[in-house]
């Protein structure tokens, strides 16, 4: 096989916050495709997860948990001009650290943008509080003061991250395949004309995770794919979409944000129990829970189109319909029945893993010509013969960070930025020798197709598009 790919020579050193399954995951790809020395790298991190894996590449291996007190003790006083930290920890704040990093003139990616610990549990805060659309605003807020400044790239896994590039390739090729004559979109307003010319009036982010283990969920016990925490933490907020004009009632129990971009709203409820209906080509329709995510919110705001008055002319609704692995949604439905309270036991299904695959896209929908679902479809098998410490799910995560790391190395002075902001050609190809198949598909599904009829249910046959459809129960 040809050597692998280098994409830079890194000269300074890299710090690693947090290694569970994703920064495990993604340190083989570091030093796969960057020319830098393992004692060029640094793991910070609050447990002994993948301690033996950085001693295996004698990466300097920390346990010390950042916090409000230490983080510039603990991290600060150790980074220096040039230097990139790879935030793939829970529980410590982004924006912190992003001003951190634009302090030292040092580069900066994460995947989530995460408050400190506490925050999403806070009952002090209100539900918009705790919600991904006020800390995505808190993100935002940092771009005017550090427009110049060292590149730091928010929200950049598989989503938030790889679908935000995956949208804009769908809506490319849609239009080749309806035959359509499009100038190639050179700004945020060409994208959001681009899906108004597409007719899309929703977008989500369809993703299901057939993997399975020889070994079955216990009682008592929350087996997932990918970050326990995570799941744990995103579950557990409100259910967010962004929220498109062609939407006609609000659901019941949703409200609005009042300041902001005012481009999404969010429900009384936790999107961990909250399901949608949607569909990918290989599972078909299928019911999937509404976690609230970044790019719910990033996407619907991007392709808004306003006129000269500054009033809202288009917007796609966006969200997230996650149909995990049969464990993962098993342990959902147990922690839900307990209030919300995770299970005394976790684990993370990796070497235990015998089949299945993650098949991650963005359902563009409401074309005249039916739903087109374009992403990655990448099974536990090619995985394997990829890279070392991941499953399906993570190495879509890993990939995309990977991607984001050399655009940030190639573009060091772009400031704060959105994955929307990228060159999504660069990421997607960096990415996509890790995404398995990447796939185009056409389909006819819409919400009311088989709904049962032997139960009154209120639905618009109007328009198939209203989330009031989408929306399970």
């Amino acid at each position: 096989m040809p050597a692998p790919k280098k994409y830079s020579t890194f000269n300074n050193h890299i710090f690693m916050i947090g290694f569970g399954s994703i920064g495990q995951g993604v340190l083989p790809l570091i030093l796969r495709h960057f020319d830098v020395k393992p004692e060029q790298i640094s793991i910070i991190t609050a447990d002994e997860r993948g301690k033996s894996e950085a001693e295996k590449y004698h990466i300097s291996f920390e346990i010390n948990p950042l916090t409000p007190e230490n983080y510039r003790q603990v991290l600060g006083s150790h980074l220096k001009t040039g230097d990139f930290v790879v935030n793939v920890s829970v529980d410590v704040s982004s924006t912190t650290l992003i001003k951190l990093c634009q302090e030292k003139e040092a580069l900066y990616i994460d995947t989530v943008v995460e408050p400190w610990a506490g925050s999403y549990t806070n009952t002090s805060l209100s539900i918009a509080d705790r919600s991904n659309y006020a800390m995505r605003e808190d993100a935002l807020a940092l771009m005017p003061k550090y427009k110049n400044g060292s590149t730091a790239i928010v929200c950049h896994g598989a989503n938030p991250g790889l679908v935000n590039h995956f949208f804009k390739q769908a809506m490319i090729n849609m239009a080749k395949d309806l035959g359509m004559k499009i100038k190639k979109p050179q700004c945020r307003e060409d994208w959001g004309k681009l899906a108004q010319k597409l007719n899309i009036k929703a977008i989500h982010i369809a993703e299901r995770d057939t993997q399975i283990s020889a070994k079955p969920k216990e009682v008592d016990e929350f087996v997932n794919t990918w970050s326990i925490d995570g799941f744990y933490s995103e579950g557990n907020q409100p259910a967010e979409l962004g929220w498109g004009t062609h939407e006609k009632t609000m659901p019941k129990g949703a409200a609005s944000h009042k300041a902001g971009c005012k481009a999404a709203i969010y429900l009384n409820r936790p999107g961990g129990n909250t399901r949608v209906r949607s569909w990918t080509p290989l599972e078909g329709p299928y019911h999937g829970f509404l976690i609230t995510h970044h790019e719910s919110i990033s996407i619907a705001d991007y392709l808004t189109l306003r006129n000269k008055k500054g009033k809202v002319i288009y917007r796609p609704t966006c969200h997230y319909a996650y149909h995990p692995c049969d464990d993962a949604v098993l342990s959902l439905h147990e922690m839900n029945g307990k209030n919300g309270k995770l299970q005394s036991r976790q684990r993370l299904m990796m070497d235990e893993i015998t089949d299945g695959m993650d098949e991650l896209g963005v359902l563009m929908i409401g074309n005249d010509n039916g739903v087109y679902w374009y992403g990655s479809r990448l099974t536990i098998e090619e995985t394997r013969e990829e890279i070392p410490y991941n499953n399906a799910t993570s190495l879509q995560v890993t990939a995309s960070i990977l991607g984001g790391m050399v655009w940030a190395m190639e573009n060091p002075e772009a400031g704060i930025v959105e994955p929307e902001s990228m060159d999504y050609k660069r990421v997607l190809e960096v990415a996509t020798p890790y995404l398995g198949e990447m796939a185009g598909v056409w389909g006819d599904w819409t919400p009311l197709q088989g709904r049962s009829s032997l139960f009154p249910e209120e639905k618009d046959l109007e328009d198939p598009w209203q989330f009031k459809n989408i929306l399970v129960g």
